[in-house]
C-alpha cells in the first residue's frame, strides 16, 4: 500500500514538473512573438476622401457604416485601410491618425475617434465617421489597435 502512495505522489510531481515546463515554453513563446511587434519603420500614407475611393471599397463602407468596420482593400497598386466607428447620434466627430507602421509580421494601424467639444454646435443628424488611408502595397495582415 505504502508503495502505491509513493508512486502516486511521484506521478503528481512528474505531472507538475511537466506542466511547469510546458507553461514556461508557452510563456517564452509569447514573449518571443511580442518581439515581432517591434517597429521596423513608419509607413507613409494619404488620408483619402470619399470621391477618391475605389468603387468596390465605397460600396463596402456604405453597407457597413452603421455598425462600424475594419477593412483592408487592395487595387493591386495600393493598400487601403479603412476604419469606421459606426452610427453616432450627432455630427461633430473627428478622427485622428495616430500610427501606421510595419513590423516583421504585420502592419499596425491606429486611429482615434474624438467627439464634439463641449459647447460646440453640432448637427443633430446622425453621422457615420470613418477614415480611409492609402499606403504602399504590402502583403502583410493589418492589426487595428
Amino acid at each position: 500500500m505504502r508503495g502505491d502512495k509513493i508512486v502516486k505522489q511521484n506521478k503528481k510531481r512528474i505531472y507538475g514538473g511537466l506542466l511547469a515546463v510546458v507553461m514556461t515554453l508557452l510563456l517564452g513563446g509569447c514573449t518571443f512573438s511580442q518581439n515581432k511587434t517591434e517597429k521596423i519603420r513608419d509607413l507613409e500614407y494619404t488620408i483619402m476622401n470619399e470621391k477618391e475611393l475605389p468603387e468596390e471599397l465605397k460600396a463596402e463602407i456604405e453597407n457597413s457604416k452603421e455598425a462600424g468596420f475594419k477593412y483592408t482593400y487592395s487595387d493591386g497598386q495600393y493598400l487601403y485601410i479603412a476604419n469606421g466607428y459606426g452610427k453616432q447620434e450627432t455630427g461633430g466627430y473627428s478622427i485622428q491618425m495616430k500610427e501606421l507602421y510595419l513590423t516583421d509580421n504585420a502592419i499596425y494601424f491606429k486611429a482615434e475617434l474624438y467627439g464634439p467639444q463641449n459647447g460646440e454646435t453640432v448637427s443633430k443628424a446622425s453621422s457615420y465617421p470613418y477614415i480611409v488611408i492609402k499606403t504602399e502595397m504590402m502583403d502583410f495582415p493589418v492589426v487595428f489597435e
